[in-house]
C-alpha cells in the first residue's frame, strides 16, 4: 500500500482477516466471500503440517490437517486456493516459515499458469525462522540453513518479484511469548539486522541496490491492550529502523527507510471467560496501530471475538471485518495529520522505549546478533521469565483481566446460546479426504520429472547456489511439500530449540501459596517414595509452547522435577519418554484442536506399557464436549485458559497423584 504524498485524507491501510481451514477449495470460497465483503487483502493461514514441512499422511500430521489453516501440499492445491482470484492484482500474505520459500515457488508457478507478470505480484511471506525458535514453534532445518534459505528468498524476490516482501520480521509472536515492549523491539529488529547482513554479505545483490533489499523488509507486530504505550512503541520502532538503516547499511533514501509493517492485535490475550468483551479490547488494540499517521500500519487485520473458544465462523470473520471498515470510512481519523507530534508524554515514552531498546540490541549484537542469542538460549530464557513475571501480575491481581480476575460475574451470554455451533467445526473427514488425495495425486504425476526436480534441488543444497529457481521446478513438477522439506532435511538436518525453562527466573509471587503446596508436593514424595516428577508435553505439531512452559516453571518452583523435551513429539515418543523417566504425571499442552486426536493416543500408549496409574491431565483451547470426551477415555483433568492460576492448578494435580497412588 503506498503511503500518501500529500496533505489530504490518508489512505486506508489493506484491511485482512487471516482464514484458512478445511481443504484448498473450501477456503477459496471463503477468501472469495470476504473480498466481495470489502476486504482488501488476503492472509492464508496454512495448517501446521503445511508449516512444518509434511504431507497430510503423515505420522506428525495426525489430527492436525486442516485445523488451524488450509492444507496446500503441491501445486495443485495452490491452484485451488487460488481459483477465479485475480493474482495480478491480489495482494496476498502468506504466513509460512520453514517452508516458505516452497510456498512461495508454488505462489509464483500458478501465477505463471494465470499469466500474471512477475512484476504484479504484490504480497508478503512471513517467513521469520528466528521467531519460531523463540515462540511459535515451526522451524524446522537450523539456524545457518535457515537463514541461507531466507537469504536465497529476498535476494530472488528483489530481482525477480520486485513489489513482494520477501520477509516479515514478526514482533507479533515474540509478545505472546512475553517480550516486554524494549525486548519486542530489540528482540524484531536484532533479527531484521541479522537477515539484512547475511544478504548483504551473500554477495548476491549488487551493492547499489541493497536499498531496494530494505524497502521490501516488512514487519508484522502485535498490540495490546496498552495502546497509549503500543502506539509509542510504533513510533519507537519507525525511529529506530530509519537510524539503523541509514547509519548501519548507509540508505540514503529516506522512502527506503521508512517502517513497514502489518498488525494483528493481540489473539492470546482475548479471554475465554466473558468472551463477549473481546470485542472491545480487539477495537482498543486496532487504535493502538491507527491513531498515529506517523506510525500507522499499512496492513491490519483482527482476531474474531470467540478465538479464545475455538475456530472463528464466517460470520464472526465479517464482525471482524466491519470494525476495521467503520473505523476506516466512517470516522474522521484519516483526515488528519499526526495527532501525537509535540506531545510531551509521547515524547518522553518514545524516548524511553528507544533507548531500552538500543541497549538490549547492543547486549545481542555483543554475543554475535540474533542467530547466536538464539543458540544460546539467551533469548528465549528472557522471554520466558518476562512471560512468567506477567502471568505473576496477572495471578495477584495486579494485572487486571475483565471477567477472568476482577468483574467476573456474568449474565448468560447470548451469544454462545447456540452451545457447539458457536464456533467452526471441523468434519472429521476432512483429514481422510486429505490423505486420500496427496496419495491419488502422487500416483498420477510424471514420476520422472519428480525425481529429477528433487535431486536437483538436493544437488544445489549442497552448494551455494541461489534455491528459489530449483524450487520453481519442483512445484511445476508437482513434488508436494513434504517432499521438498524432506530434501532439505537430508541436507540440513534438523534443529530443536532450547526451551528457556532451565534458565528463566520466576518473580517474588504469592510466596505462602507457593510454599504450602511445595510443602504438598514433598510430602507426597515421602508418603510415595520418591520426588515426584512431572513430564510436561507438545504432542502433534503445534508449537505455541507458552503456556506448557509456564506449566513446567511452576511446577518446578513448587518442588516437582519437570521433565520437558519441547515441542513436536509423537504420543509414542511422549509415553516412552514418561515410562523411561518413571514420572508420576504427564501433563499435555495443546492449542492446534487435535487434542481428541493425539490425547487418547497417550493414554491408550501409557495403560500398554502397564503405565495406566500415571494420571493424564490436559491444558489449552478445549471446547466444553471435548473435555467430556477427554475425561470419558481417561484423562485426569482439563485445564483451559480461565484456570489462570498455576499454583492452584499444581495444588489439584497432587492430588491427583496422591489419589492415583493411594496415599
Amino acid at each position: 500500500m503506498p503511503y500518501p504524498t500529500d496533505r489530504e485524507r490518508d489512505r486506508p491501510w489493506v484491511i485482512r482477516t487471516y482464514a484458512g481451514h478445511s481443504s484448498a477449495e473450501k477456503s477459496n470460497a471463503l477468501y472469495r466471500r470476504n473480498l466481495a465483503k470489502g476486504q482488501t487483502g488476503l492472509s492464508v493461514a496454512f495448517d501446521l503440517p503445511t508449516q512444518t514441512g509434511y504431507d497430510p499422511d503423515d505420522e506428525l500430521a495426525k489430527g492436525e490437517v486442516g485445523k488451524v489453516g488450509v492444507p496446500v501440499s503441491h501445486i495443485g492445491d495452490m491452484r485451488t486456493l487460488f481459483e477465479g482470484i485475480p493474482m495480478a492484482e491480489a495482494n496476498t500474505s502468506m504466513t509460512i516459515n520453514a517452508p516458505a520459500m516452497y510456498l512461495l515457488a508454488l505462489y509464483v508457478a500458478v501465477a505463471d499458469e494465470h499469466e500474471a507478470p512477475r512484476a504484479t505480484l504484490a504480497g508478503t511471506t512471513q517467513n521469520d525462522i528466528v521467531k519460531e525458535y523463540l515462540s511459535r514453534g515451526t522451524y524446522v532445518f537450523p539456524p545457518a540453513p535457515s537463514m541461507r534459505l531466507i537469504t536465497d528468498m529476498v535476494a530472488w524476490s528483489v530481482a525477480e518479484i520486485p513489489k513482494w516482501n520477501p520477509i516479515n520480521i514478526c514482533s507479533y509472536h515474540l509478545q505472546e511469548a512475553g517480550a516486554t515492549p524494549a525486548q519486542e523491539l530489540a528482540y524484531a529488529l536484532s533479527t531484521a539486522i541479522a537477515v539484512l547482513d547475511s544478504v548483504r554479505d551473500s554477495g548476491q545483490v549488487p551493492p547499489e541496490k541493497f536499498g531496494d533489499v530494505v524497502a521490501r523488509i516488512s514487519f508484522f507486530v502485535n498490540a495490546g491492550l496498552r495502546f497509549v504505550e503500543e502506539m509509542c512503541k510504533m513510533r519507537a520502532f519507525s525511529q529506530l529502523w530509519d537510524e539503523i538503516t541509514k547509519e548501519r547499511y548507509g540508505i540514503e533514501n529516506p522512502k527506503q527507510r521508512r517502517l513497514r509493517y502489518g498488525v494483528q492485535v493481540n489473539s492470546l490475550g482475548l479471554t475465554e471467560a466473558q468472551p463477549e468483551n473481546n470485542v472491545q479490547r480487539i477495537v482498543l488494540e486496532m487504535l493502538a496501530v491507527t491513531l498515529s499517521r506517523d506510525a500507522r500500519a499499512r496492513a491490519v487485520q483482527l482476531p474474531a471475538w470467540n478465538e479464545a473458544l475455538g475456530l472463528p465462523r464466517p460470520w464472526d470473520q465479517q464482525w471482524a471485518l466491519r470494525m476495521q471498515q467503520v473505523l476506516a470510512y466512517e470516522t474522521d481519523l484519516l483526515e488528519y495529520e499526526d495527532l501525537f507530534t509535540g506531545s510531551v508524554v509521547v515524547e518522553a515514552k518514545v524516548k524511553e522505549l528507544v533507548e531500552g531498546a538500543r541497549a538490549e540490541i547492543d547486549r545481542v549484537q555483543e554475543m554475535g546478533g540474533a542467530v547466536a542469542a538464539v543458540e544460546s538460549g539467551y533469548m528465549k530464557g528472557q522471554l520466558v521469565s518476562s512471560l512468567s513475571e506477567r502471568r505473576r501480575r496477572m495471578e495477584s491481581g495486579e494485572h487486571v483481566v475483565v471477567g477472568v480476575n476482577r468483574f467476573d460475574t456474568t449474565e448468560p451470554s447470548p451469544l454462545q446460546a447456540e452451545g457447539a455451533a458457536a464456533i467452526e467445526a471441523i468434519d472429521p473427514a476432512t483429514e481422510a479426504a486429505a490423505i486420500s488425495a496427496i496419495r491419488e495425486w502422487r500416483a498420477q504425476r510424471d514420476a520422472g520429472a519428480v525425481e529429477s526436480a528433487l535431486n536437483a534441488l538436493r544437488d544445489a543444497a549442497k552448494t551455494d547456489t541461489n534455491l528459489m529457481d530449483a524450487s520453481i521446478t519442483c512445484a511445476k513438477a508437482g513434488v508436494t511439500t513434504g517432499e521438498w522439506s524432506g530434501v532439505l532435511r537430508e541436507v540440513f538436518g534438523e534443529f530443536r530449540a532450547p526451551t528457556g525453562v532451565s534458565a528463566a527466573v520466576s518473580g517474588g509471587e504469592a510466596a505462602v501459596e507457593i510454599a504450602q503446596v511445595r510443602e504438598r508436593v514433598k510430602q507426597a514424595g515421602v508418603d510415595i517414595g520418591s520426588r515426584l516428577r512431572m513430564l510436561v508435553g507438545k504432542p502433534g505439531l503445534d508449537g505455541h509452547s507458552n503456556g506448557a512452559e509456564q506449566v513446567a516453571v511452576r511446577a518446578r518452583d513448587v518442588g516437582f522435577e519437570v521433565i520437558y523435551q519441547g515441542i513436536r513429539l509423537t504420543p509414542a515418543q511422549i509415553v516412552a519418554a514418561a515410562v523411561q523417566e518413571g514420572v508420576h504425571v504427564v501433563g499435555l499442552s495443546i492449542l492446534s484442536g487435535s487434542h481428541l486426536e493425539v490425547v487418547p493416543a497417550v493414554v491408550e500408549g501409557l495403560r500398554e506399557a502397564g503405565a495406566d496409574d500415571v494420571p493424564v491431565i490436559v491444558g489449552g483451547i478445549i471446547p466444553p464436549e471435548d473435555a467430556r470426551a477427554l475425561r470419558d477415555r481417561g484423562v485426569a483433568a482439563v485445564f483451559t485458559p480461565k484456570d489462570y492460576k498455576l499454583t492452584e492448578m499444581m495444588d489439584e494435580i497432587v492430588t491427583l497423584v496422591r489419589r492415583a497412588h493411594g496415599v
